[in-house]
């Protein structure tokens, strides 16, 4: 009896997605939940599992093919006997020799050449090449410079995977630069799809552009007061909590006081029963924290952030940094925010206007700390230097109106600049 490998509803804004990997091939036995393929989704990548021990017939798409919610891919002869002692892969084909160590006589395009054949086609190294890993893991490597051969995968069978050469990334695992570097004066280009996560990304920044009536408002806050009480107390709060305290609680916190006191920027347009335009108001803060990932920026979110503490604040945005960093996001996690805070600051943003993330109607950019000379507020009429962050709030104007977006900055302006009024709810 044979088995359907179907595309499952993973959510009601996701009806199709592309195949990344397969990790089966057609008269590969697998078991009972392991995994087939790999499916990149405009959201999330995610594994899609057997539903049943058998043998893997023909694939009926490709990679790279795009394939609709529902769809059958394969299917499972559940029938089939598993043959004793066979793996539940075919055997990885065999790794290249690496490439011998250039002499101090050979010429630097020698070197360059032994160290990294390039293709004629499109003049990309092609030294990852036969190594077992899947598409996306190899692209990362060379994005990178990461010698493949050097890491252990993870996935069945030794494959590895992408989390497996982020994580090679991340400990600096690079091969010499000259070993991936073409040859000096040598012009190079190249094509490559873009992702269905890029896409979709691009997709709704000009949705919001082209359907949203945005508007930025700007201002500036004084980092004295957070920075001088998180100098006090974050060793205490680091021993205590097992976290360390960041500026982003504070600006949680300072942005759900804003919310809280004008609740047109925490609202959506939506249709009523009659089909008219209405506002669907939020008597919950669910913080969307844009975030940076191998495959583009993610907004995951932080629910109900009214109701948590900052050491909560903390591990919170950890947690889903890190599992957004590593590509284990969950589609979940990324849908429902009701407003976005994103911090252009850690790339070196002095000032930007940020983009609204549809349905919501407002989004906070952060910048980064300059000392600037201000005039001294104990102190009137004299000039102080002062550390000084830009903040910028891009809104619909269709649901929020001038004032409102004014005195919504104003108030996480007042909450950063004196931050006991947030800690006596004030």
């Amino acid at each position: 009896m044979a088995v359907q490998v179907v595309v499952p509803n993973v959510g009601e804004s996701v009806t199709e997605g592309v195949i990344a990997t397969w990790l089966k091939q057609p008269g590969d036995w697998v078991d009972q939940d392991e995994t087939v393929l790999e499916l990149e989704t405009d959201k999330v990548t995610m594994e899609i599992p057997a539903p049943s021990s058998g043998v893997i017939g023909d694939h009926r798409f490709g990679e790279g093919d795009t394939v609709e919610v529902g769809a059958t891919v394969a299917e499972i002869d559940e029938s089939a006997n598993k043959p004793e002692g066979a793996p539940a892969t075919q055997a990885a084909a065999p790794k290249t020799e690496a490439a011998p160590e250039p002499t101090k006589q050979e010429p630097a395009t020698q070197r360059q050449a032994v160290a990294a054949p390039v293709s004629a086609s499109n003049g990309i190294a092609q030294s990852n090449g036969d190594i077992n890993a899947t598409p996306l893991a190899k692209k990362i490597a060379t994005e990178h410079g990461v010698d493949l051969s050097s890491i252990v995968g993870t996935g069945a069978n030794g494959r590895i995977r992408e989390h497996d050469v982020i994580a090679s990334v991340q400990s600096g695992g690079k091969v010499a630069q000259e070993a991936v570097a073409p040859a000096k004066g040598l012009r190079t280009e190249r094509i490559e799809r873009m992702s269905t996560m890029r896409q979709k990304i691009a997709s709704r920044l000009v949705e919001a552009q082209h359907n949203a009536a945005m508007l930025t408002t700007f201002n500036e806050c004084d980092m004295s007061g957070v920075m001088s009480l998180r100098k006090q107390y974050k060793e205490e709060f680091s021993e205590k909590h097992g976290i360390n305290l960041g500026f982003m609680s504070f600006f949680v916190k300072a942005v759900v006081r804003g919310l809280q006191s004008q609740p047109a920027v925490n609202s959506f347009i939506v249709d009523d029963d009659a089909g008219k335009p209405a506002l669907k108001y939020h008597d919950y803060c669910d913080i969307s924290i844009a975030v940076s990932s191998p495959k583009g920026l993610v907004v995951p979110v932080l629910r109900s952030a009214d109701q948590m503490s900052f050491a909560e604040i903390e591990q919170g945005i950890k947690d889903l940094a890190i599992r957004a960093r590593d590509g284990k996001i969950t589609l979940e996690e990324m849908t429902g925010g009701t407003f976005t805070i994103t911090n252009g600051g850690i790339f070196g943003s002095l000032s930007s206007t940020p983009i609204l993330n549809p349905p919501q109607s407002g989004i906070l950019g952060m910048h980064s700390i300059k000392n600037r000379p201000i005039e001294d507020p104990i102190n009137p009429g004299q000039i102080a230097l002062r550390p000084m962050m830009n903040l910028a709030l891009s809104y619909d104007h269709r649901v929020v109106d001038g004032a409102g977006a004014v005195q919504f900055l104003v108030a996480v302006k007042e909450a950063i600049e004196d931050p006991h009024r947030v800690l006596l709810d004030l």
